[in-house]
């Protein structure tokens, strides 16, 4: 029988400049490998009286010489492959090689970016993110288009909505049970607002993230075409903490469009940090405590600040300047208070049927403990303070099903917009 031939179908997926960073990333893994098994290599012959070379992992004489040959052509080859594939691009794109972007695709980066975004950025890789408000799917690009053909119309209220680690705008456009939720055109369509999708780099520093966001929604306020008359936000997960830091820094720089700001509501936002990366910094830990597991600390060690800065819920540049973010270390991050003058609202989930000690700080909805959504903490002066109205439970609702639950539109509207029939 004969086979038939792989698809390449996956194929349309790519953009031009993806097969450069992919290229890049190769070429980084097997030198990464490489450097593993070396180290490997050289706690053995350590256990046996063997000296290593001059940096601690390395071996030395002819073992060592073999290590650095092989680093030594990845290299080569990963820059002649880069030189290469940068020649070809100016053709590949003019050819109209790939499409400009898929969902798939964009998937596919997003969680890229989230798992190893500060890696892509520093190593210059095509393949990371910039951060950029988008309308209608489009980025504003206020250089290229300082007022956008797709903003006429724009009213002068605007919905923000930032998504959470991993993922994209794309994403709050969901289903539950064959039915379309999409949490942003709802709330957008009953306050009578244009709706704004954040995409950004969530490997990057939560800090970093809030640093770029602020200047983006200065951008917007200048150049929004019709009179701003407000601002509410709509978070998932991590963008709530990109909120609270853009917001912070924005005031600390005395920009204008915090003034504009009215509601900010948080889903799932670990507010003080998720159980399953302090999990994380233990595996790194007990990796490096012996001499035969401790080149494997490294793979552990992939994992990007954003997803570090979920440890404790890291907001401020001085929450991880000057600390190595792979170390065991308490919480020692700069209280920061809800925003004052803004209403802020909370949804919190839990895969429980009710509230128990156990649930609330450990279960929560797979991902966040209750109390963190809700912005509880020990410490008095990290305690965010929801009002008591503006505190909503999803019960026997997991992290990801917060998007896909059309009674968290409801409560939203609850919230913002009580005059309003959610059921209409």
């Amino acid at each position: 029988m004969t086979q038939k031939p792989a698809s390449n179908d996956a194929l349309r997926h790519l953009h031009p400049s993806d097969l450069r960073g992919v290229a890049q990333l190769a070429t980084q893994a097997t030198q990464g490998v490489t450097r593993i098994v070396e180290g490997v290599h050289q706690s053995v012959w350590s256990t046996l009286g063997v000296p290593g070379g001059p940096a601690t992992g390395q071996t030395r004489g002819v073992t060592g010489l073999v290590y650095k040959s092989i680093h030594g052509v990845t290299r080569l080859v990963g820059q002649a492959l880069d030189a290469a594939l940068s020649g070809l691009m100016p053709l590949l794109e003019s050819s109209g090689a790939g499409p400009a972007g898929t969902p798939q695709r964009e998937t596919v980066l997003a969680i890229l970016n989230g798992v190893m975004g500060d890696h892509l950025v520093a190593s210059g890789n095509p393949l990371a993110l910039p951060m950029s408000l988008r309308h209608q799917g489009q980025a504003l690009r206020w250089d290229v288009e300082p007022r956008p053909a797709h903003l006429q119309g724009a009213r002068g209220k605007v919905l923000l909505l930032i998504h959470g680690l991993c993922m994209n705008d794309l994403q709050w456009h969901t289903e539950k049970d064959g039915r379309v939720v999409d949490h942003g055109e709802a709330i957008a369509a009953a306050l009578g607002c244009t709706p704004i999708h954040v995409r950004y780099n969530t490997g990057l520093h939560t800090s970093q993230n809030g640093h770029l966001l602020a200047a983006e929604l200065e951008q917007l306020v200048q150049h929004w075409p019709v009179p701003l008359q407000a601002i509410t936000v709509l978070v998932h997960s991590m963008g709530g903490l990109v909120i609270r830091s853009a917001l912070y820094y924005a005031k600390q720089e005395g920009l204008t469009w915090p003034r504009h700001l009215k509601n900010i509501v948080f889903l799932g936002t670990p507010h003080h940090g998720s159980p399953l990366e302090r999990a994380g910094n233990w595996v790194d830990t007990i990796l490096g405590s012996t001499p035969f597991t401790a080149p494997f600390a490294r793979l552990g060690k992939l994992r990007s600040a954003g997803i570090t800065d979920l440890r404790w819920g890291h907001v401020l540049d001085a929450d991880w300047q000057g600390h190595d973010r792979f170390r065991r270390k308490p919480d020692s991050r700069v209280p920061l208070p809800l925003p004052e003058g803004v209403a802020c609202y909370t949804v919190a989930a839990t895969l429980a049927s009710q509230r128990s000690a156990l649930a609330d700080r450990l279960t929560g909805d797979g991902l966040v403990p209750l109390r963190s959504a809700l912005g509880q903490h020990d410490d008095p002066a990290h305690s965010l303070v929801f009002a008591k109205d503006a505190q909503w439970i999803a019960f026997n609702t997991g992290h990801m099903e917060l998007l896909s639950r059309p009674e968290v539109t409801q409560q939203v509207l609850k919230w913002l917009a009580p005059a309003v029939d959610p059921q209409a």
